[in-house]
């Protein structure tokens, strides 16, 4: 994982070589050589897919005219708006991963994707599950593709009225909590201590946030939005249809993966996309 940029890049070593030294471990080692159960581990998982993002982006050299990061890919979308520093958002996403990590333990939980179904519908089975045991959706990741975040009975039971209702798919996801749900309340203390001591400024370019799915430039709302996001759905199809309403055309995905790409595919027509991974 972005071993080649490693070796072959100045640039990129120093801004890993960097990252290391600020965590006060190797996470180089867990990327390029560890095994892929602890690279899984959201404590290591957030800060490898953060770090290799915002290398990509630098290495790139371009300046965007808007920026979105779904989920932990905010701070780094945060990090190309001049928002924030390297330094403290990879201070933040490290507090975050360990966080969200103890509180997955802590409050066990579930998530799910519900496929070929309308956003309502899934609602309203979240509504018709919770109850019985809290479940939420926590992604709108495009259009007839949602995940749901919650307690296991919950998000069991959902899916069970799911596949009742005529979904195309429901399935559980490998994920170690349930992310974007109230079950993340116990992160948010140490999440917001992690925010308070880094310097948020206002942003180069608007930046589209989870939470909202609308566009700002304001320092304080920027922090204020991941604050909300990590209990809160991301609202990712809303993002890139407000997106393209305000004339954006050409998405460029910066990441480990092509999944953005995909969603930009089933959600906007008449727009372009790529990826540097």
């Amino acid at each position: 994982m972005a071993k080649d940029w490693y070796e072959s890049n100045d640039q990129a070593k120093n801004i890993m070589e960097r990252a290391n030294e600020l965590l006060g471990y190797k996470l180089t080692d867990i990327m390029f050589e560890g095994d892929a159960e602890i690279l899984k581990q959201t404590r290591y998982t957030q800060p490898a897919i953060f770090l290799h993002a915002v290398v990509r982006y630098i290495l790139l050299n371009e300046t965007p005219d808007a920026v979105a990061g779904h989920s932990l890919g905010e701070f780094s979308a945060l990090v190309a708006a001049k928002a924030l520093s390297f330094e403290d958002a990879l201070s933040i996403v490290s507090e975050r991963g360990q966080a969200m990590q103890d509180s997955g333990l802590a409050n066990e939980g579930a998530m799910a994707a519900i496929i070929g179904m309308p956003d309502e519908k899934v609602i309203a089975i979240c509504e018709q599950a919770a109850q019985e045991a809290m479940v939420v959706p926590a992604n709108f990741n495009a259009n007839g593709q949602i995940v749901i975040s919650g307690t296991v009975k919950g998000v069991e039971k959902a899916i069970e009225l799911a596949k009742e209702q005529g979904c195309r798919m429901a399935k559980l996801l490998p994920v170690s909590g349930a992310f974007h749900s109230p079950l993340m309340a116990d992160a948010l203390p140490r999440l917001t201590a992690a925010l308070d001591k880094a310097t948020f400024s206002d942003a180069s370019c608007n930046v589209y946030a989870n939470y909202t799915a609308k566009p700002t430039k304001e320092a304080a709302e920027l922090k204020q939005n991941v604050i909300d996001q990590l209990q809160n759905p991301v609202l990712w199809t809303q993002t890139l249809q407000n997106m393209q309403k305000d004339g954006i055309q050409d998405f460029v995905e910066i990441g480990p993966g092509n999944v953005l790409q995909g969603l930009v595919k089933r959600t906007l027509k008449g727009v372009t996309f790529s990826g540097y991974q």
